[in-house]
């Protein structure tokens, strides 16, 4: 039997890359590198001789500026970028006249990361000049060009801004109609893995074992990742509410709603009773003549748990036609009929003060920073450079201590063992100019296709990448190998203890603000509700609880840690799930809510949520600790089909309720099994 006919490489893709971005930032990266190096190349051989500076700062300048250049629309990454250029150019020419005077050289470094640390403050434009200093800083101090030559060591930041401009402007631009069309296609295709396993469940005719739930919760969590993408690129109004369902923008959010909220609902409902195979099969093939007599027999089946099985199943059909024929529409018209929204956001006011986390952060780069330099000089006055920059970058992209001492684990273990296997192909075909820079080049590629996966991943590749350099320009030793990894645990080292010491920003205390802003999303859902609102509005809000819960996920990740402190992961995923199960119930209520209902019917059950939710967010990220029993409550089907809001009022406070329970054996609602078997 063939599945998907229509399944090939791209499918796959997609599936793994949501909208190709990770492709194309490691294509942009990559290409950037090349042809810059090109140019500077065909400068020296043509023109000019230039220092091994130009080289440097143009490879280092072409990593910076695929990355950390984040503004939108070209006339601003423009602007951004030749900032950047301006600030390297000054900084290169300070290390370059403080040369002879290297203790006051090292200390003006410290400045230079203090100033870029703190320019995040000023936003994705602050953030890029920042990263633009300090590793401009870097290579003029580790290449220690003379002040005669920053003329020629000025081609490599020139050519590199330009380059990166002209790859991501021209070869490879941001195109948010092509990347919704992309998240859409991969969002099909994240439902299509949905169905092959369920296919492979009901095929199976065995009992739903946690292997299975557990792999079932993951393919459920990635195709909430790429909804949440593919939700960013539809151009939505100022106010974040679509008008009407006339709107294209507000029938193409819809369709991407349904189309998550059934399918989570077959994963649900599968837990208890999985789906006949003919239906999946059916589903997946689209066949329409299949699917009429399922449709039919629904009515037979109205209060069975197998009839629950073939309406989710049926609605998970239908909605994943509806979302293939936006994707064609999309294909033919190029969503013709939805128009950009300007950005109109207002410049948040610039804090100052030490309230702000990322003037805490700056301090604490700064110390780290100094820390590793210092035993960094004591272990090699030419390489202390690497044990900064390690200190340096363990802090980007964290928000507490345990996602600072996970990045410098996995920073230092990449380059131990990325330093083992570029040794050997450093020893293999570093003489080979042919295949060694082809390599080389892959290698680049591959590490900036997995940065936003694993650090490690990135870290293992780009040291790879300086073994072979260090092979191609002849000084590769096993010495200097074992310096790079020396210096690299002391900057990881630094920058871990300073994270623990100094200003630590505790993960419950980053887990505690997100769950916060949780609490806060459904408390506004449940007072809309309460307000008697209905249609977009509820579905803009159910979706703010979705992005929330993926930051309570984030938060969560460094407590079930294997290597952490706290040894309880299964208590952090059973409280994930929790929530999880709240958020889905969230989004059924904001379905069911959006058609006319019985407001007064609901008013108690709303109250009664929202008292419970206030009682569970006044305790913060306790409920991450609490020892929790298997109830012993037989299971029930759920109902989907029939009285949503009402179900899902009563399956959110029950979620709510299991969060701190109070009794061995808790009391659940009716159908409320199935929210449970969601948690495993």
């Amino acid at each position: 039997m063939h599945l998907f006919s229509g399944f090939n490489f791209r499918d796959w893709l997609l599936a793994n890359d949501p909208a190709l971005s990770r492709l194309r930032m490691a294509s942009r990266v990559t290409l950037t590198i090349v042809l810059s190096f090109v140019i500077l190349f065909a400068i020296q051989m043509f023109i000019v001789p230039l220092p091994k500076a130009a080289f440097g700062l143009g490879i280092v300048l072409s990593i910076e500026g695929g990355i950390a250049v984040r503004d939108k629309g070209n006339s601003r990454q423009l602007v951004t970028r030749l900032f950047g250029c301006v600030a390297s150019l000054a900084v290169v020419g300070i290390a370059a006249g403080l040369e002879d005077r290297r203790f006051l050289s090292d200390l003006v470094f410290l400045v230079v990361i203090a100033l870029a640390s703190a320019g995040r403050v000023f936003g994705p434009r602050g953030f890029a000049i920042g990263m633009f200093s300090f590793t401009s800083y870097f290579m003029g101090a580790y290449f220690q060009p003379s002040l005669a030559e920053l003329p020629y060591v000025a081609a490599g930041p020139v050519v590199a801004v330009l380059v990166g401009h002209v790859v991501r402007a021209v070869l490879l631009p941001d195109d948010w109609r092509r990347d919704l069309l992309r998240s859409l296609e991969s969002v099909r295709g994240r439902i299509n893995q949905i169905l092959l396993k369920l296919a492979a469940l009901a095929g199976g005719g065995h009992h739903v074992g946690e292997g299975d739930r557990q792999e079932l919760r993951q393919l459920e969590d990635r195709l909430k990742e790429v909804v949440l993408m593919a939700e960013s690129f539809i151009p939505r109004p100022p106010a974040g509410v679509f008008d009407g369902a006339a709107d294209p923008a507000a029938e193409l959010a819809i369709r991407l709603f349904d189309a998550h909220l059934a399918a989570e609902s077959a994963i649900v409902v599968s837990f208890q009773n999985p789906p006949p195979f003919a239906l999946v099969h059916a589903v997946i093939e689209a066949d329409k003549a299949e699917l009429a007599t399922y449709e039919k027999t629904t009515e037979a089946m109205k209060d069975e748990p197998e009839g629950e099985a073939v309406r989710a199943l049926l609605w998970l059909g239908e909605a994943r036609q509806q979302l293939t024929q936006a994707i064609g529409e999309g294909q033919a018209s190029g969503f013709a009929g939805i128009e950009a929204v300007k950005d109109t956001a207002q410049a948040e006011k610039i804090d100052f003060s030490f309230a702000n986390p990322l003037l805490r952060s700056a301090l604490q780069i700064t110390l780290a920073s100094a820390i590793a330099m210092g035993f960094g000089l004591a272990l090699s006055r030419e390489r202390w450079f690497w044990a900064v920059l390690a200190a340096f970058l363990v802090f980007t992209n964290t928000n507490s201590r345990g996602d600072t001492a996970m990045k410098a684990l996995s920073r230092s273990l990449g380059t131990v063992f990325g330093i083992a296997i570029g040794l050997v192909l450093a020893t293999l075909i570093s003489s080979h100019l042919v295949i060694a820079i082809p390599v080389a080049a892959a290698c680049i590629f591959f590490a900036f296709y997995f940065l936003q996966v694993s650090y490690a991943t990135m870290t293992f590749f780009i040291s790879i990448v300086l073994c072979l350099v260090y092979g191609m320009t002849g000084v590769l030793t096993l010495d200097l190998l074992q310096l790079r990894i020396g210096e690299t645990v002391i900057g990881a080292v630094a920058g871990t203890a300073v994270a623990f010491l100094v200003f630590p920003a505790r993960t419950r205390g980053a887990l505690d603000a997100a769950l916060a802003r949780w609490f806060q999303a459904l408390e506004e859902l449940l007072t809309a509700i309460g307000e008697g609102k209905s249609g977009f509005s509820l579905i803009a809000l159910s979706q703010k609880i979705d992005a929330c819960y993926r930051d309570v996920t984030v938060a969560a990740k460094p407590l079930g840690s294997s290597w952490s402190v706290v040894t309880r992961p299964g208590q952090i995923r059973q409280t994930l799930a929790i929530f999880l199960s709240c958020t889905y119930w969230s989004r059924i209520l904001a379905k069911s809510a959006a058609a006319p209902a019985a407001a007064d019917e609901l008013k108690t059950l709303i109250a009664s949520d929202l008292v419970l939710m206030k009682d569970a967010a006044a305790q913060g990220s306790a409920c991450f600790f609490i020892e929790r029993k298997a109830s012993r409550t037989t299971g029930r089907h759920l109902p989907l089909s029939r009285e949503g809001a009402r179900l899902g009022l009563e399956m959110i406070g029950s979620a709510l309720e299991r969060l701190y329970p109070q009794a061995d054996v808790l009391p659940f609602a009716p159908g409320e099994a199935i929210a449970r078997s969601k948690q495993g």
